[in-house]
């Protein structure tokens, strides 16, 4: 079973929180919500978040400090600016910020699932691009590996080839000790089957 994705809703405006629970509920999406930057952040250090949504103008810390807090924290977690209060000025900031969406309100069931599956689409693509650019430099070390491999080839045949050098005295040394007791058991198995044959006869 698939895990839900987990939608944060920073606005003190109780209702927005509601709404967007509504909506991404029924979708499947697991939602919770803050009132304000500072309940925010506190969840967003006990949890990770796939896609956090805040309002802009809020009692205490405003919704583009709450924003760079987040990002300095988590960089790849998306995080879209919903505002009443909506400015160039804001707007630009925010781009800055590295934000995935700035919406003004008031927002409908469609557009608050349209842009949270914007929002989950912008994470996901640098994370397929991240995993495309590891498999690119693991096919482009294949060289060096096989490269290494051969080398641990020759010193393994190399180590082979001494081992045999210095055990080859040994082996013939043995071997000359060994003859004359070799021979001599021979002899004896011969003289014994002559013997044999010979009382045969008899």
């Amino acid at each position: 079973m698939r895990t839900a994705q987990k939608v944060l809703v920073i606005d003190d405006d109780e209702v927005v929180g509601r709404s967007f629970d509504r909506v991404l509920s029924e979708k499947g999406y697991a939602v919770s919500t803050a009132l304000d930057g500072e309940e925010a952040l506190e969840k967003c250090g006990s949890e990770e978040y796939d896609v956090v949504f805040t309002d802009i103008k809020m009692p205490g810390m405003d919704g583009l400090e709450v924003t760079k807090r987040i990002k300095a924290k988590c960089p790849w977690t998306p995080v879209v600016i919903i505002t009443g209060y909506g400015t160039a000025e804001n707007e630009a900031k925010a781009k800055v910020l590295g934000v995935s969406g700035f919406v003004q309100k008031p927002l409908t069931p469609e557009m608050i699932e349209g842009i949270t599956a914007k929002a989950l689409l912008e994470k996901a693509e640098p994370a397929a691009a991240q995993e495309e650019e590891m498999a690119g430099e693991v096919i482009s070390r294949l060289p060096e590996v096989e490269e290494i491999e051969g080398r641990l080839k020759s010193v393994a045949r190399f180590v082979k080839n001494v081992a045999l050098l210095i055990a080859a005295p040994f082996l013939g040394l043995a071997y000359a000790i060994a003859f004359p007791f070799i021979g001599l058991g021979v002899a004896i198995m011969l003289g014994i089957r002559a013997w044999r044959q010979r009382s045969r006869t008899v």
